[in-house]
């Protein structure tokens, strides 16, 4: 019986290292909104008027790219969960970027390996729905966690 909770144990153990891979990693979101910041009862900012443009899990070129992005604009410090607003110039200027294959080869422990090929159709489409965001009055957000 104690030989069967150890195998039971290593067994659960093994397979949760080998979840992980699957649960833990860099989360990347698109959002549109406008309309003035409310915050809820436990003190979380929301918009009434939003949606969500694009998600993608593991996109780590996506990521540096933004990152570098972020840098560019003056902001400071760790590039997670924080918002960077798009303008019409940002996503002329990634649609550039990715016409030249010119995503920045970008490592983090949680990122992942480079995806820019299974994601090449996906950025280019939320180029499209992010432009028509911002022409119909929203803010373009990128946020990501890792």
């Amino acid at each position: 019986m104690v030989h069967r909770r150890i195998h039971l144990r290593i067994f659960s153990n093994l397979l949760f290292t080998l979840d992980r891979s699957f649960i833990m990693g860099l989360d990347q979101y698109a959002t549109a909104r406008r309309g003035e910041a409310k915050t809820d009862d436990e003190g979380f900012t929301y918009y009434e008027d939003s949606m969500e443009l694009m998600y993608w899990r593991k996109h780590p070129s996506l990521q540096g790219y933004m990152e570098n992005l972020w840098f560019e604009k003056g902001n400071e410090g760790d590039f997670n969960c924080v918002d960077l607003e798009l303008t019409l110039d940002d996503l002329d200027s990634m649609e550039e970027t990715l016409d030249e294959n010119a995503l920045p080869e970008t490592q983090g422990f949680f990122f992942g390996e480079n995806s820019d090929e299974h994601y090449a159709e996906q950025d280019r489409e939320f180029i499209v729905q992010a432009r028509a965001a911002i022409k119909q009055g929203y803010t373009v957000i990128y946020s990501s966690w890792w």
